[in-house]
């Protein structure tokens, strides 16, 4: 099998070659109207043959139970954009329920007994986004927000009647907190007003009387607060040490206690329940050292209560099921694990599940068998399953001899004799993580370009600890860029590995670390592909929305602070755009409210005007990355050009 399916890889490059030195169209047929290029050739049919398999390959997420059981929602795609779907039974039919132009998230209402929905979405990626019902008596298609604000949604009472909407409607900034009823358009009720803070709604209690929030000020200090929705008081939840992390928070079954993930007395986040009454922490998972990544609690009318939670165990999910004190192991396949949510009567746990070698489908566990169900099967596009690679975990020194952690998928027939070129792909947040998804597109550089992928977690990610978490806060950013160069004297060492022949690809703040690694490591890099990327922190911050402006200094630092200023103008991509020496890759969605679009026209001018070969991808009707599969569809064929273009010189 392996053998034919290099002939055919064989077989279709050479066509391309083929294609390569015929006579070339001068218009594309195939970029679609809204996205603008710039020095872009005309894409390859035989590229688009080629990749259109793992193109097709889709994946379903888990969305939640109906309210009578009898089935689930997930969200998937078959036309241009992800819409909501109901599947009655594991492995039946999904019958698609949203229609939007737009990608689509929601939920059931609970307690609603014709299985009606609320559902979210933003117009050409402007985040703009706004909350709909669906009633599925009428089929009645509602929007329930102004339009224009900025709306997300919350927390759903458990009586279906009333939801809470985070919403910047008042002055295009602060997100306030609103009540909401599902068949009320436009009305929203103001409890919980905020200034110059950014509030989490997390639960309702069961009495539909109070509801548990998180004041966030950075993935490092957030504190959590209960809100009397009568009373519009707001009594603050004591937190040990006075500075920590809390993640997910959930009224007990009696309403008296909060579970809650914080890193208050640990490097990860544990499972403590938080007595309302004593503000005493019993901590639950003492001997899990992994962060806390998910939660879901079962509350039964009688106060039985059930818990389950997810651990990222490097990388990996572990579910628990805690009922009492001492926290049981589920087995499961290796993969990750997410949107727990229990059945409505309590004797199932659904959830997506994604592994290295599969894409993510919906899956329920019988907590009376221990039986795994699958509910849907998403298709692979054509593609032999048993050709995909698995990612390996590795783990590299840097300059201060700190292990950084690492996924490595390499190439079946790479060698010392045959040395595959690399690509990097750094991701965003910059405190997120990269964890061993299942990516078709990995799996097309792996088997068709013969491309190595390494996915590091540089400094300053999730996942390894608080104290990981932050070693690239501020003054300090530039330490994760020196973590690339660490990685390239990794390759280097490397005997199946080419150092001669690496690019670099990263999206938001991971654009921001292409450019910035090509200021730095030109003379060692082939090419870079910026995706949304930041190119100055000092403009980026001046123009990102104003909603998150001071989220994102939080975590850059305050560029109206001259020392940090300072720090800015040294390390800004774009007043070391000089020193590229590489060709780049720019793409940017022209509604983007994170970064904007002027990073895109500002660094790429700047990159050509070095003598360097710069493509660029603009997109009017999309923002922090392309949603549109037409567009996505794009993007990846030309990235897959250029980086054919780069890595074989």
């Amino acid at each position: 099998m392996l053998k034919r399916w290099m002939l055919l890889s064989l077989c279709c490059w050479s066509s391309i070659d083929a294609w390569a030195q015929a006579p070339k169209p001068t218009v594309d047929p195939k970029k679609p109207a809204a996205i603008s290029v710039e020095n872009v050739p005309v894409s390859s049919p035989e590229i688009w043959d080629r990749v259109r398999q793992y193109q097709s390959v889709r994946s379903a997420r888990f969305r939640g139970w109906a309210p009578d059981g009898s089935g689930i929602l997930i969200q998937t795609r078959f036309g241009n954009t992800a819409q909501l779907h109901r599947v009655y039974e594991p492995g039946g039919r999904r019958e698609q329920i949203s229609f939007f132009e737009e990608p689509t998230d929601g939920e059931f209402i609970p307690a609603d007994a014709h299985g009606s929905l609320l559902c979210t979405l933003s117009a050409g990626g402007s985040e703009i986004d706004q909350v709909w019902t669906l009633d599925r008596a009428t089929y009645a298609l509602t929007r329930l927000t102004d339009g224009k604000s900025r709306n997300l949604l919350g927390p759903v009472r458990d009586d279906g009647l009333f939801f809470i909407v985070s919403s910047n409607q008042r002055n295009s900034r602060d997100m306030d907190l609103y009540l909401a009823d599902p068949h009320e358009p436009g009305k929203l009720e103001l409890v919980h007003q905020v200034e110059n803070e950014f509030w989490i709604p997390k639960d309702w209690s069961p009495d539909g009387s109070k509801l548990v929030m998180n004041r966030y000020v950075s993935i490092n200090e957030t504190y959590p607060a209960i809100l009397d929705l009568e009373t519009r008081k707001v009594t603050p939840i004591k937190v040990p040490g006075g500075k920590a992390a809390f993640g997910e928070l959930h009224f007990s079954a009696d309403g008296k206690a909060v579970y809650a993930s914080c890193d208050a007395a640990s490097e990860f986040k544990q499972l403590a329940r938080i007595n309302l009454e004593t503000m005493d922490y019993s901590w639950l998972t003492k001997n899990i050292p992994w962060d806390i990544d998910e939660l879901t609690v079962e509350r039964s009318t009688d106060g039985h209560e059930l818990l389950a939670f997810s651990v990222n165990e490097n990388g990996a999910s572990r579910v628990y099921v805690l009922s009492g004190n001492e926290p049981l192991p589920i087995k499961l396949p290796l993969g990750i694990v997410s949107k727990l949510e229990f059945s409505p009567d309590g004797t199932r746990l659904g959830f997506t599940l994604s592994s290295p070698s599969a894409p993510a489908d919906a899956y329920s566990l019988d907590l009376r068998t221990s039986e795994l169900v699958r509910w849907t099967y998403s298709e692979l596009g054509g593609l032999p399953p048993d050709s995909f690679v698995t990612a390996q975990q590795i783990e590299f020194p840097s300059f201060d001899q700190r292990k950084v952690p690492a996924y490595y998928l390499k190439p079946t027939n790479a060698s010392r004799d045959k040395k595959a070129a690399v690509l990097i792909n750094i991701h965003g947040g910059p405190e997120a993580q990269y964890r061993p998804d299942f990516d078709p597109i990995d799996q097309f550089y792996l088997a068709e370009l013969g491309i190595a992928v390494i996915r590091p977690n540089v400094r300053g990610s999730d996942g390894y600890g608080k104290t990981y978490l932050q070693l690239d806060n501020a003054e300090k950013r530039e330490d994760s860029v020196k973590d690339i160069g660490a990685l390239l004297d990794w390759i280097a060492k490397q005997p199946e590995l080419d150092p001669s022949r690496v690019a670099v690809i990263g999206g938001s703040y991971g654009g921001y670390m292409v450019l910035a690694s090509l200021t730095h490591y030109s003379d060692r890099l082939k090419a870079g592909v910026d995706v949304v990327g930041i190119a100055d922190f000092v403009t980026f911050l001046n123009n990102t929305a104003a909603y998150r402006r001071d989220l994102r200094r939080a975590e850059y630092g305050d560029e109206r602070k001259p020392e940090m200023k300072a720090v800015f103008d040294q390390i800004s991509p774009l007043k070391n755009a000089h020193k590229i020496k590489t060709g780049l890759l720019v793409v940017h969605g022209k509604n983007d409210p994170r970064v904007p679009f002027s990073e895109a026209e500002q660094i790429a001018p700047k990159v050509r005007a070095n003598g360097q070969t710069v493509w660029t991808v603009y997109a009017d009707d999309e923002g922090h990355g392309f949603g549109k599969k037409a567009n996505r569809d794009y993007q990846t064929v030309v990235t897959i050009m250029f980086l054919r273009d780069r890595l074989s010189k």
